[in-house]
This record gives structure tokens, C-alpha cells and sequence, in this order.
């Protein structure tokens, strides 16, 4: 149970730090998309019980009010 344990952490902070390092060229505005996006996408699956409908439109709800904030 322990080895498994750590090899999922290490995959989990390998996996955590390549996906950070793709964000480091992106402006503001494009970071705060991808974060509202990821938000979104969030709520949307809460409060639909997970399903595959609520998921995206609350990407996409998430999406644009992140590219708007700082406007």
C-alpha cells in the first residue's frame, strides 16, 4: 500500500508541474480563461450531478467569464 501511495503522488506532482509549465507564455487574460474554465467545468459537474452537459456548459460559462474579469 505504501509503494503505491508514493508512485501516485510523484504521478500526481509530475503531472501538476508539466501541466504549470505549459502556462508559463500565456498572458493574464489567457491564464484567467483556463482558470475559469477549470472553475467552471467544477461547478458545472457538481451541480449536475456529473453529467457530461452541465460539465461543458459550465466550462464554457467559466471560460468566458474569465476572459472577461480584468477587461
Amino acid at each position: 500500500m505504501k509503494i503505491a501511495h508514493k508512485i501516485a503522488v510523484t504521478s500526481i506532482t509530475v503531472c501538476a508541474l508539466t501541466v504549470l509549465s505549459g502556462c508559463s507564455g500565456m498572458s493574464q487574460r489567457d491564464k484567467n480563461t483556463a482558470v475559469g474554465a477549470g472553475v467552471g467545468a467544477v461547478g458545472g459537474a457538481v451541480l449536475t450531478g456529473g453529467s457530461a452537459v452541465g460539465t461543458v456548459g459550465g466550462a464554457a460559462v467559466g471560460g468566458v467569464i474569465g476572459n472577461q474579469v480584468g477587461k
